[in-house]
């Protein structure tokens, strides 16, 4: 926690998104649905999609980029089912699709979702997370508007495109790969841009195809497309940056193919003469059902197992232990329950702003408490 940033209790925070999207006109279900996703995120640990995102959705509602949800089921046949999301709140969407994929993994044994004309779904990981709560694994994936170029290219196409798997356990917690097909994420680029902090070298490549690492100027170089993220592994083969290249190509198709939505340039947010239009985002849910196969338990056991051996493995000299992926998530989780979330300057002020433009004047954060605090000193002294 930097000095700037100040802690508030989870049930408050969570509180709050609630009645931000409950007071830009969302029914009270997919205003929890909302606030559940994105406290789920700092929860985990994983800034760059929780609270700090709110002003972004805010700002996306009052556009009317983002609508209420009203999805429409185009298809639904056997195992499979194609969702229409009308541009509708895609944490929402999200979330009616992956509870879809689950119940037909019941079923089935396995269930798929795929939904067209959505929007940002936030955290990738909270739908496996769905699919573990019920015994299943849980696998999804999305578009995203672009920003990052291809294997020996410089113009932003692919979006971050997250490839996320979810498997249940016999340990305290599940395993849970929540990761971008990019190095980092346009999330993580806005908190460097907030904090003023410069990006490390080969993440982000320009037009010229030099590193660039100033975050706040890469923000308007990425819609001025002057700049693009770049897929895991990096610019070039030397270091296999064509695999995550070949992996984000993969969750572009899953994410528009079955479903004949958009896809690369068409994810833009903007018309054919640049003004704000809908995002036209695709993700696809997969849920499997162990049961129909040896078993929940045969699978938790071995999948447990896995992950005991891993980590009791051999550590590199000066590391002290090897993590399995959900493991930091999971050790970051208690912490931000009993503390509270840090919040820093910029998003205290988005707080402030989302609160008097909604006139929601029941929320006094402890920040302001604080500097309340200071001036009444200062005026006693």
């Amino acid at each position: 926690m930097t000095s700037e940033e100040e802690y508030i209790p989870v049930e408050v925070l969570h509180d709050f998104m609630k009645d931000v999207y409950m007071g830009l006109g969302y029914p009270e279900e997919e205003a929890t649905v909302s606030a559940d996703i994105l406290i789920e995120s700092d929860l985990r640990g994983i800034k760059s999609h929780g609270v700090q995102r709110l002003r972004y959705y805010f700002v996306r509602v009052k556009s009317g980029q983002h609508k209420v949800s009203k999805y429409e089921i185009v298809k639904d046949k056997d195992a499979a089912v194609v969702i229409d999301g009308n541009h509708g709140n895609g944490h929402f969407i999200a979330f009616s699709a992956m509870k879809l994929a689950i119940e037909k993994a019941k079923e089935y044994g396995l269930g798929m979702a795929v939904v067209r004309n959505s929007t940002h779904y936030g955290i990738a990981g909270y739908y496996p997370l769905m699919a573990i709560k019920e015994g299943c694994i849980g696998i999804t994936g999305t578009n995203a508007r672009p920003s990052v170029a291809p294997t020996f290219g410089v113009e932003p196409m692919l979006g971050t495109n997250p490839l996320t798997f979810g498997f249940p356990t016999n340990e305290a917690f599940p395993f849970v790969l929540d990761c971008a097909t990019s190095i980092i994420q346009r999330g993580k680029v806005e908190i460097h841009a907030r904090t003023g902090e410069p990006l490390a070298e080969g993440l982000v490549i320009g037009k010229d195809g030099k590193s660039k690492t100033d975050a706040g100027q890469l923000l308007k170089d990425f819609v001025n497309k002057e700049a693009a993220l770049l897929a895991l592994g990096g610019a070039g083969e030397s270091l296999s940056g064509h695999k995550g290249y070949g992996y984000s190509t993969v969750v572009e198709i899953l994410s528009a193919a079955l479903q004949n939505g958009k896809f690369l340039k068409e994810l833009s947010g903007l018309d054919h003469e640049g003004n704000n239009s809908h995002f036209h985002v695709g993700h696809f849910f997969i849920a499997i059902d162990p049961e129909h196969f040896l078993g929940l338990d045969v699978f938790k056991a071995v999948a447990g197992a896995i992950c005991r051996n891993l980590r009791n493995s051999e550590t590199a000299p000066g590391e002290n232990r090897i993590y399995t992926a959900g493991e930091k998530e999971y050790e970051a989780e208690k912490l931000v329950r009993e503390k509270g979330v840090p919040i820093n300057k910029s998003i205290q002020e988005d707080l402030i702003f989302m609160r008097d433009e909604l006139k929601l004047e029941k929320y006094i954060f402890p920040f302001e408490k604080q500097k309340n605090n200071c001036r009444k000193n200062v005026m006693e002294g």
